[in-house]
């Protein structure tokens, strides 16, 4: 497994989400971030102590976008083909293996993805058995 490349510091400039407006009163409001239209609208129009909205100040760095902590970004990986495509990639990307590949193929892209040298983010998701 190899060490992920340098890079500039991760900075979130706001890891708690957007909520919609009101879907704190009531249960029929999901809480998924609606913009508010409303001619009235108090969070609209960003009154002093109402709720943020959502806006493009508040994106993360381009360098760092979608970085997990470890420095890669994840590529989703169903088959030993795909693990394959990262051999040039290892320091870049980390394999994640999809919710949907059977123990006997997980096993499979794990041993293959140690011979590469890839990082695997989920190793030990439904493998049962030692490697």
């Amino acid at each position: 497994m190899v060490a992920a490349k340098k890079h500039v510091p991760i900075v979130k400039k706001r890891t708690k989400s957007f909520n919609r407006h009101q879907s704190d009163r009531f249960k029929c409001l999901a809480s998924s971030w609606r913009k508010p239209k409303g001619i009235d609208n108090r969070v609209r129009r960003r009154f002093r102590g109402s709720m943020t909205m959502p806006s493009i100040g508040f994106g993360s760095n381009k360098k760092t976008r979608h970085m997990m902590p470890s420095g890669h970004k994840a590529f989703l990986v169903s088959n030993t083909k795909d693990v394959e495509l990262l051999l040039m990639h290892n320091r870049t990307y980390a394999a994640e293996i999809a919710h949907n590949v059977s123990s006997r193929k997980r096993i499979d892209i794990i041993t293959r993805a140690k011979q590469l040298g890839v990082k695997v983010t989920n190793p030990k998701a439904k493998v049962t058995t030692q490697i």
